[in-house]
């Protein structure tokens, strides 16, 4: 396209017979993008997973597009019409009730459709409940692994989980408030009192974090009158390995330096042997142990050298 082309050509070329899968917010109306906007006013028709709730945005934005209804229910018939209508040149917008369509919502079966025809469909990026809930969770981000919807009976529930406990990236879900605390309860049977991090009613009025341990959110939620709002739940993944730290053996190597003649980097040796830890970084938290005051550092330093 030549860097001159104006705005309106282009965009009216490429929406001929295209599908968009457009993201939109998940609570406050305004992390709506630009481009979003543009499409749903261009498009021929907005398929949406519940009119009515799409309605308040396009009428926030004054937007008059054409709306149909898009859902699990009628999900392959209306598909149907849709294909015909990109077939046809027609633009569609793809939408869900907040964030990024297909995520945990219907339109799969559109997509895939439109693939197998070789119909162009364009993302719009936008908000994600999951990335959303993950930036600020605290947790490792490097590997996460999003389930959504767990399967609403606890049979099949549990045997799912089972197979996530021995996952060790971080874990996203989704889950209604009124399954919440039993979903926590099963997770701290199955998967033992991981750390956790439920964000509620994310970028509304209310939005909170609760962090910790899944017992400490089932005492939280216990106590309160009633759990509302959208909720997204961040579980950390097992551990590959449980690495001991420092801590773990200070009472042992206290112990050792009040019953034993050995030296310092003797201690360090042994400690480094039946824990794992480096053997310099012992050397060093059993001197501050010994001498807290560092006056009689320089010997054992001489002793660290030669060693």
């Amino acid at each position: 396209m030549p860097l001159n082309a104006s705005e309106n050509e282009s965009l009216q070329k490429f929406l001929a017979g295209t599908l968009y899968v457009v993201a939109t917010p998940i609570g406050n109306l305004k992390d709506i993008t630009f481009r979003a906007i543009e499409i749903l006013e261009k498009v021929s028709l907005i398929a949406a997973e519940d009119t009515r709730h799409t309605r308040k945005l396009l009428a926030h934005y004054n937007i008059k597009s054409r709306l149909m209804a898009y859902h699990e229910h009628n999900e392959e018939q209306s598909a149907k019409g849709i294909m015909e209508k990109l077939r046809a040149g027609s633009s569609v917008a793809l939408v869900s009730n907040a964030g990024t369509p297909t995520v945990s919502d219907p339109g799969y079966r559109l997509i895939t459709a439109a693939i197998r025809e070789k119909i162009t469909v364009v993302p719009i990026p936008g908000v994600s409940a999951a990335v959303t809930a993950l930036s600020a969770a605290g947790l490792p981000s490097d590997r996460f692994c999003f389930i959504g919807f767990l399967p609403a009976r606890a049979k099949k529930r549990k045997e799912l989980l089972k197979e996530l406990e021995e996952m060790t990236p971080t874990l996203i879900f989704y889950e209604s408030p009124k399954r919440i605390i039993a979903l926590l309860e099963e997770m701290a049977q199955i998967f033992g009192d991981r750390y956790a991090v439920l964000s509620r009613e994310m970028t509304k009025t209310y939005e909170e974090f609760l962090r910790g341990p899944v017992s400490s959110l089932v005492t939280e939620l216990r106590g309160r009158a009633a759990v509302k709002g959208e909720i997204t739940l961040l579980v950390s993944g097992k551990k590959a390995e449980n690495p001991l730290c420092f801590e773990d053996i200070r009472h042992q190597v206290e112990e050792a330096l009040n019953n034993s003649e050995a030296g310092v980097l003797q201690l360090a040796r042994q400690f480094s042997r039946s824990s794992g830890l480096p053997k310099n970084m012992l050397y060093e938290k059993i001197l501050e142990l010994k001498t807290p005051s560092g006056h009689s550092a320089d010997r054992e330093k001489g002793e660290h050298t030669n060693g």
